[in-house]
């Protein structure tokens, strides 16, 4: 099936979790990460359960905290 993955399209295997996506592209501190599919945040609790489809679209989004 085909995904969008930070704006790159790419052949993945059927039935892959937000989990092993993770494991795949190599995010770095996933425990940080915040995942989106199709404009919609998931919450990292269900990684391990949501399965993508073909046709979604994944962005991983880093908070940073800063300032003065």
């Amino acid at each position: 099936m085909t995904i969008t993955v930070a704006g790159v399209k790419k052949e993945v295997k059927d039935d892959l979790t937000v989990a092993q996506l993770i494991i795949d592209e190599n995010v770095e501190t996933p425990m940080y990460v915040t995942v989106s599919i199709n404009d919609e945040f998931i919450a990292s609790g269900t990684f391990e359960t949501t399965v993508l489809k073909d046709g979604d679209t994944v962005e991983f989004l880093y908070f940073m905290g800063g300032g003065c």
